[in-house]
């Protein structure tokens, strides 16, 4: 089982890693995914993970203290909201627009909120 983790581990972090440099996948997410994946799995790699530049510039500040840049905060909300824009267009279920709607005004709701906005 741990094998499994610290591969899930590595392959969030990938994923992570690509998305610093393709505006659809968030980075954030994902490299929180890793970390969490490193904790369950391996010591060795959880500590490893937590010393990356990676850890520092994306997480770090959420970790210690749930708060983000705004940078980070839009990172991770326009992508989202595009999907969720894109889905409403072409779903025509109406308890699925309505659902969407909420996941869509929560999540802004959530990141402004609960998580504190720091300066750069």
């Amino acid at each position: 089982m741990k094998t499994l983790l610290i591969i899930l581990g590595f392959i969030c972090v990938a994923i992570g890693a690509i998305g610093i440099v393709v505006p659809i996948l968030p980075t954030t997410p994902f490299l929180l995914l890793a970390s969490f994946f490193f904790a369950k799995g391996s010591k060795k790699f959880h500590d490893w993970f937590m010393s990356t530049k990676l850890y520092k510039k994306h997480l770090e500040s959420f970790v210690n203290s749930r708060a983000m840049t705004l940078k980070s905060k839009l990172t991770i909300l326009i992508p989202v909201s595009c999907m969720l824009i894109i889905t409403f267009i072409f779903v025509n279920n109406l308890h699925a627009r309505i659902l969407l709607v909420i996941l869509f005004i929560g999540k802004y709701l959530y990141f402004f909120t609960q998580i504190k906005t720091i300066k750069e």
